[in-house]
């Protein structure tokens, strides 16, 4: 079983926002869409701009706010038509804490816990 690791609060999260976490030093972004939380890389792979931070979330779909990329925050793939995509995360609810399981960290660093 994967491990998940607390990063929020669900209350921090209201219906139609985002929010940006550090995990083993990589951002990911959480948002809530219709009371569910997706977890996703969250960086643009066009230019690193936050998606969670810089981005507009329309439904699913979040849209990057420097070239506008867009990204169905369910399932990481391009909602444009782009070859692009972004990784997502598993997430779970527990006592409203949202956890996930985290992304691996970069080569050659140590093992964070969540900020």
């Amino acid at each position: 079983m994967s491990e998940y690791v607390k990063v929020a609060r669900l209350c921090e999260i209201p219906e139609g926002t985002s929010k940006t976490v550090w995990v083993n030093q990589r951002a990911v972004g959480l948002f809530n869409v219709e009371g569910t939380i997706y977890a996703i890389s969250d960086a643009c792979p066009h230019e690193g701009v936050s998606l969670a931070s810089g981005g507009d979330l329309d439904g699913p779909v979040v849209t990057c706010g420097y070239h506008f990329w867009a990204f169905d925050v369910r399932t990481g793939e391009s909602a444009d038509g782009m070859d692009e995509c972004v990784e997502t995360y598993d997430v779970r609810i527990d006592g409203g804490d949202v956890f996930i399981v985290p992304p691996k960290p970069f080569p050659g660093a140590s093992r964070g816990e969540a900020v």
